[in-house]
């Protein structure tokens, strides 16, 4: 089974996951690529097998103002083969997780398309890289607009205007506030698509009352037979939050303190709680997606916290004595100072 972690990397100053100059400097995929070779580098030296890659990898190719970055996926379709090749070699899972913007069940007919179009290109991207049918685009159902049940019947219908490529990959997830694992189960029922199950969402949303493992196995089994699954997972930041305002008797900014939200990620994963929620799927295949807001720092610290606290789990997630006795690299600012916080 493999973890993995999104986008940012934090273990190595530098390391960037898109092209991010805006459209006057002619920003490309191609520059992305390059980035993203580097970040693979990063992942063989620490043995990390799963990455989820910018939503921003083709900057401005789905921006309908500014055709002349449309053809950019086809443009690098030599790079997009080549850093595939390169995944493959490594045995690295890859996926997306567009923004969310990307919204298949709005009111609005040109939010739709301009959705799905952003899929296509998405998809596309994957389909030239020539990875296997593990790499997805993980959504949300989108907007509730007061009406889950007919938010959910938006999204089927758009679902049937797909193109193949995008029905091949797409995957879709419980949300935290708006659709619970209870709707995208109706959703998958409707249409087919895979579900991926959101640890934390689930137990943010879930007013059916679902059990959470009965509902995890249940999400499972809706990914074709031969691929392996997928599950999110995050612990709830405990913080208190630091919020500046402006007083509205003095007019001057300040900072207040709030109690945590339980939908915000932690940086770092409980190793109590994220232990004992692996032991009981121990019995199930499926790779682990963590979103904590330390990213792959979080990762390996993990790592190193079930090579301590749970070793019988090591080999399951191929954490070797290496592995687990390897310190986590330093959080350091992009000037290479050392941050006192993180």
């Amino acid at each position: 089974m493999r973890l993995g972690f999104a986008v940012k990397v934090m273990g190595q100053p530098g390391l960037r996951s898109n092209d991010t100059r805006r459209w006057q400097a002619d920003p490309h995929l191609r520059v992305s690529l390059g980035h993203l070779c580097e970040i693979f580098s990063y992942l063989r030296r620490h043995n990390i097998h799963m990455y989820r890659m910018s939503s921003d990898m083709a900057p401005y190719a789905t921006h309908p103002d500014m055709p002349r970055f449309h053809r950019m996926v086809q443009e690098s379709a030599a790079d997009l083969a080549h850093v595939g090749r390169l995944a493959r070699e490594s045995d690295i899972r890859l996926s997306f997780h567009p923004s969310q913007f990307i919204v298949l069940n709005s009111e609005k007919e040109e939010l739709t398309r301009k959705s799905m179009w952003d899929l296509d290109s998405q998809a596309e991207m994957l389909d030239r890289m020539e990875c296997g049918p593990e790499a997805r685009l993980v959504i949300h159902v989108g907007g509730a607009y007061g009406d889950r049940a007919s938010g959910c019947d938006r999204w089927c219908a758009t679902w049937k205007r797909l193109g193949e490529p995008v029905r091949r990959r797409l995957v879709l997830e419980n949300d935290d506030i708006r659709y619970s694992a209870a709707d995208v189960l109706r959703i998958h029922e409707e249409t087919g698509v895979p579900l991926v199950f959101d640890y934390q969402h689930h137990w943010c949303f879930n007013p059916e009352g679902l059990p959470l493992l009965g509902t995890l196995e249940r999400f499972l089994k809706t990914w074709p037979e031969g691929v392996r699954p997928k599950l999110h997972y995050s612990c709830a930041r405990t913080e208190l939050r630091e919020i500046k305002r402006k007083n509205r008797k003095t007019k001057k900014i300040e900072t207040v303190l709030q109690p945590p939200i339980w939908t915000g990620h932690a940086d770092y994963n409980n190793p109590f709680e994220t232990i004992a929620f692996l032991r009981s799927i121990a019995h199930l295949e499926v790779d682990v997606m963590l979103e904590a807001k330390a990213k792959d720092l979080a990762l390996l610290r993990l790592r190193n916290d079930i090579a301590r606290y749970a070793p019988e789990l090591a080999p399951r997630f191929n954490i070797s004595v290496a592995d687990a006795g390897e310190d986590a690299p330093e959080l350091v600012a992009e000037d290479g100072e050392e941050n006192v916080e993180a």
